[in-house]
């Protein structure tokens, strides 16, 4: 297979911002431990630290924690809010594996394929229900009423996503606005909520829900890029597995476009065969969808959009004064597109 050279990512921006909140990511994780705990379900702590135990950066907790950090907040709520954060992410993650029938996830097989499905949605529905009895717990409708949204929009988008997926004539916007509900709100509310518990002024609220939604859409972007490109180790997943899927992503939504505008209907027609009916993939296709996404400079382009998120996203953080917080979180906007490096 030919695929594009990629350098190991310096994850330095990361592990600066993670060492900012280390001492409060260690609280978090208690909590966590502690939370995913049932004395009457031992599947349920099976499979929950399996996927814990898979690794995994925990960035959108850590990035609930800076926001907090960020505002000056000196209680501890954000510890439960960082958790709260987590067990969506986590829940999302088992009923995902489901959906897509995907047998790695982080460089592990998935739940799903060492138990069940019925499990592992099961496990997903007991960890949303662990997350909103940490909302509650925080006393703030204002947090509950920003995280059970974005609960809702990741799952809009995760059906939007089922009903548009495997159709060349999907629009950008659609694409866009199924990556803000499966990515980019919860990125989104996860920053948000860290304001809100800090009781921040509302410009600076919003500046963090911005940062955390241009921050998410990059993070989708990218990951949509390197199907393409990367790394397994790095991806978590095999390379092209959203190729074998027939998924609609950035990159083959700008070769269609070309293709429709240049009338190539070569081109037209290996997309339509490869994405409406990837059971019609064959040999070699894989490789064909690398070349074509290469020399057509769909990837470059793509790249250049989640290049624009991190912009918007870094020039979000300028309400704030400079500090060690504010810069780690404008280096690790950064770090999100230097994965493609």
């Amino acid at each position: 297979m030919t695929a594009i050279a990629r350098a190991v990512p310096v994850d330095l921006p990361f592990q600066r911002l993670s060492a900012l909140v280390e001492q409060d990511m260690e609280a978090v994780n208690a909590v966590i431990a502690t939370r995913m705990a049932s004395d009457n379900a031992p599947r349920i702590p099976e499979v929950t630290r399996h996927l814990v135990d898979a690794g995994g950066k925990r960035l959108r907790p850590i990035l609930t924690l800076a926001a907090a950090r960020l505002c000056e907040y000196p209680g501890e709520d954000h510890v439960k809010l960082a958790a709260t954060v987590e067990f969506i992410h986590t829940a999302t993650l088992l009923h995902d594996d489901v959906v897509d029938e995907s047998g790695q996830r982080r460089g592990r097989p998935t739940a799903n394929l060492l138990w069940d499905n019925k499990s592992s949605v099961l496990v997903g529905d007991y960890l949303f229900a662990r997350s909103f009895q940490l909302m509650v717990e925080c006393g703030s409708l204002r947090v509950l009423d920003i995280l059970a949204d974005a609960s809702a929009t990741i799952a809009e988008g995760e059906v939007l996503q089922l009903s548009t997926g495997r159709s060349i004539a999907v629009a950008e916007e659609t694409y866009l606005r199924m990556i803000h509900g499966k990515t980019a709100a919860l990125f989104a509310a996860a920053t948000q909520v860290g304001g809100v518990i800090a009781a921040a002024p509302e410009p600076r609220i919003q500046a963090l829900r911005a940062y955390g939604r241009d921050l998410g859409m990059a993070f989708q972007i990218v990951d949509d890029v390197l199907d393409y490109g990367g790394a397994s180790a790095a991806l978590g997943k095999n390379l092209g597995d959203d190729f074998r899927e027939g998924k609609m992503t950035l990159p083959v939504l700008i070769a269609v476009a070309e293709a429709k505008a240049a009338g190539d209907d070569a081109a037209l027609a290996f997309w339509t065969r490869c994405i409406e009916r990837p059971s019609k993939q064959r040999d070699g296709d894989l490789e064909e969808a690398l070349r074509r996404l290469a020399e057509g400079g769909a990837l470059a382009r793509a790249t250049e959009r989640a290049r624009g998120y991190v912009t918007s996203a870094r020039g979000a953080l300028e309400i704030f004064p400079a500090t060690p917080l504010r810069d780690a979180l404008r280096d690790v906007a950064g770090y999100v597109v230097s994965r493609l490096s």
